[in-house]
């Protein structure tokens, strides 16, 4: 079976341009788009069997309008339409389990509140199967792209990199396979940023056991590599080290990418916004779509 590109639309910006991002996503990938709309009271119990026609249309409004956008722009794209009468967290994980990829929209960088309906997205983040992309309000196919020669935008120039966190300390098959793949499909060069430092442990650390801890990690992390640089050989890589946490690391080194990679650690917990500092940080403060995999 054939998983698609889902996207969760609402009546927000963000989810518009979310959908928008899914929409060429989905066409570099070959695969069929769908969009989702949940319209379940996720304070109270959706499961009866009564009549609910006003809400149920407006439900039709939010899917109807969400796609005549995407199919003016992608005529050429496979796009279905599905309304959940459930609560929008379950719904989007639910969504997700059949899914290549699934795309929601979030609000700008350091937003009260962080993400498009509160906890919804980052419970989609920590629970979802599937790889989970959020995109920013205003996002345009064109921000994936360098400038052009004046310093506009333009969407027929080369990609920006895609940039991908490592942390060699656990399991990266899954996301490495999933960036870059990325790369390989905008044939962008692929930025591998790892944060390390001198543990608490050691003590006030010298230049030379500074330099011994630095030089551990970038051997540690070309082995870690180099099967996938022989599984993608037209994938360029550029190998990023720098001290310091993970989380104001990689935030910096964000900068300038089209497309930020992090994985994030499944966990059995209740339904809930459980996604772990450093991937927290990501999502609030790098301005770019972000994808979070899910990795053991």
């Amino acid at each position: 079976m054939t998983r698609p590109v889902v996207a969760g639309v609402n009546r927000s910006p963000e989810s518009l341009a979310a959908a928008h991002w899914a929409a060429a996503e989905a066409l570099r990938r070959g695969l069929p788009l769908r969009l989702v709309h949940a319209w379940g009271d996720p304070s109270g119990d959706d499961t009866g069997d009564g009549p609910d026609e006003p809400r149920a249309a407006r439900a039709d409004r939010v899917l109807r309008r969400a796609a005549d956008r995407i199919e003016e722009r992608y005529p050429q794209l496979h796009l279905a339409v599905e309304k959940m009468r459930r609560a929008p967290a379950p719904a989007l994980a639910a969504a997700a389990e059949d899914a290549a990829l699934l795309v929601v929209g979030s609000r700008g960088p350091g937003a009260v509140g962080g993400l498009v309906t509160g906890s919804v997205a980052l419970t989609a983040v920590a629970h979802a199967a599937a790889p989970v992309v959020l995109v920013r309000a205003g996002e345009e196919p064109e921000d994936e792209h360098l400038p052009d020669g004046a310093g506009a935008p333009s969407s027929r120039t080369g990609y920006r990199d895609v940039a991908v966190a490592v942390d060699l300390g656990g399991p990266s098959d899954d996301l490495l396979e999933f960036a870059f793949h990325a790369a390989e499909l905008r044939r962008a060069r692929l930025r591998v940023v790892h944060a390390w430092h001198v543990p608490l442990a050691q003590g006030l650390a010298d230049a030379g056991q500074r330099a011994r801890v630095r030089q551990s990690a970038e051997q540690e992390l070309q082995s870690v590599l180099e099967p996938w640089r022989h599984k993608y050989p037209g994938v360029c890589v550029k190998e990023n080290l720098h001290e310091g946490r993970p989380a104001q690391v990689l935030v910096r080194a964000a900068g300038g990418a089209g497309l930020l990679v992090a994985g994030r650690r499944r966990r059995r917990a209740a339904l809930g916004p459980h996604i772990g500092p450093v991937v927290h940080a990501l999502i609030h403060h790098v301005g770019r779509p972000v994808a979070v995999v899910a990795h053991d």
